[in-house]
């Protein structure tokens, strides 16, 4: 009976770090947008926001799921200069 109670708790321990990566990259796609939003506006930015969300997403470490990359601000500015190109 102990193996199926932990497999009952595995499951939830794992529906729980999906719940909270799912709560993160959420976040993270939030404030990739903010970065965007500014950069077109010609207005200063960072990428720390993403970058800590990022870190914590690949701490969780889903197998299921692979790992964020970091991103920079370069990355930001050549994405905005891609759409402008469009």
């Amino acid at each position: 009976m102990s193996v199926h109670k932990d497999l009952i708790n595995h499951a939830k321990n794992q529906n729980q770090s999906y719940q909270e990566f799912q709560a993160l990259d959420e976040l993270r796609e939030k404030y990739i947008e903010e970065a965007i939003e500014l950069c077109k506006q010609g207005k200063p930015f960072t990428t720390d926001k993403i970058n800590e969300v990022t870190n914590k997403m690949n701490r969780i470490n889903l197998r299921i799921i692979s790992l964020r990359k970091n991103v920079t601000e370069d990355m930001v500015r050549e994405y905005v200069t891609s759409l402008e190109k469009k």
